[in-house]
């Protein structure tokens, strides 16, 4: 009998002993119904069935076997992906939904040869069709369920960094008002002066990490444009930084006109985010320069710094989250940075629709440029 006849007509003890491997493969196996340990199961074999056949080309075959089975433009998802969401969202792990896809074609392949006896020709071929179509499913729920849970588990990031600000927030706060008050001994201010800038650092960590998060849930990082002249916020946020490095020397130098719309915080927050990593891997005493040049469409902003250049290896990657640079450049890491900097520096800027890039040698140091028109792109007619 062919296979796909085979699971057809014998789809009840099949699915029975599926169901019997999934109820012991875990706890979230025990806590559910039959129904539910069911769910999926039934279409799965049925789109297996319908896989089986249809014929396919010898490209088609060697695709299928790498997971990359061809998927119709506007097609709902499949039996598969349906089982990969719905095991992520009933608390099984991976390595279980793992297991019950080689529960289910041991099962398949041993009831199917037992009933059979000796396989034939074609026999063979339905085998190699059916571990094909498996792996296939098992790609697709793979697929599914790890999306679905690093969905989940940056939701739970932007609620949680949302919901720490306030707290944070009143630390910060009252913090600053003990600082105001006159009436205070040295080791009351000292302390006092602690609490404000650790929580200072951990609110600047929360933020980092909502804005990496908005950054990987398909919306990207908010910006709200407004007409704007960045000489002053530009301006500003070179003096913030040589309030906060007084041993560090910054030069601003602006030209042309850079008048434009874009999200002025947001846009200060690159150019900090950059001037930190100067500071961070530059060599002590050497001034870091900031030029901010106005052009017909574009301004081009850069910031210089001198310094070890940065390794080969890390310019891969090097606006990648959580990107570290090898040991040996620069004084160390500061431990309020969680490596986020340049991540959310190159997703405001895409979300500006501009560009970045950076060069490094030992010779010409590091420069950092970053291209923003002065309008937003026109929306895509659709």
């Amino acid at each position: 009998m062919r296979l796909a006849d085979y699971i057809e007509r014998n789809t009840k003890p099949i699915l029975d002993e599926w169901v019997t491997f999934a109820e012991s493969s875990g706890p979230a196996g025990q806590t559910m119904d039959l129904h539910a340990l069911r769910d999926h199961a039934l279409q799965m074999l049925g789109e297996i069935v319908a896989d089986l056949r249809t014929p396919q080309t010898d490209a088609q075959q060697a695709d299928k076997s790498k997971g990359n089975a061809d998927t119709e433009a506007g097609e709902s998802a499949s039996a598969a992906e349906v089982h990969g969401s719905g095991r992520a969202e009933s608390g099984f792990t991976i390595g279980e939904m793992v297991s019950e896809y080689r529960a289910l074609r041991a099962s398949v392949i041993r009831l199917w040869t037992t009933a059979n006896g000796t396989l034939t020709g074609t026999d063979v071929e339905d085998l190699m069709r059916f571990n094909e179509a498996i792996d296939q499913s098992l790609a697709e729920s793979v697929s599914r369920y790890t999306a679905d849970i690093d969905r989940s588990r940056e939701m739970f990031v932007a609620i949680l960094g949302h919901e720490l600000r306030t707290p944070l927030g009143a630390v910060v706060t009252g913090s600053q008002f003990m600082l105001d008050k006159a009436e205070q001994t040295e080791a009351d201010r000292t302390v006092t002066t602690r609490i404000a800038r650790s929580a200072r650092r951990m609110t600047q960590m929360v933020s980092d990490l909502l804005d990496f998060t908005w950054g990987r849930l398909g919306s990207g990082i908010p910006i709200t444009r407004n007409d704007t002249d960045l000489t002053d916020v530009l301006r500003e946020a070179v003096e913030e930084m040589g309030v906060a490095h007084p041993d560090v020397g910054f030069q601003f130098t602006p030209s042309g006109d850079l008048r434009g719309r874009w999200d002025a915080p947001r846009i200060s927050q690159v150019l900090t985010n950059l001037l930190i990593n100067a500071v961070q891997h530059g060599s002590p005493g050497k001034l870091i320069n900031v030029t901010a040049q106005g052009e017909t469409a574009d301004i081009v902003l850069r910031i210089h710094s001198h310094g070890p250049a940065i390794p080969k290896n890390d310019l891969v990657g090097l606006f990648s989250p959580f990107k570290r640079f090898t040991p040996g450049r620069g004084s160390g890491r500061d431990p309020g940075n969680l490596g986020l900097g340049l991540y959310i520096v190159e997703r405001i800027t895409s979300a500006h629709g501009g560009t970045i890039d950076v060069r490094s040698s030992p010779e010409a140091g590091t420069l950092f440029t970053v291209r923003l028109p002065r309008e937003a792109e026109p929306a895509p007619q659709g």
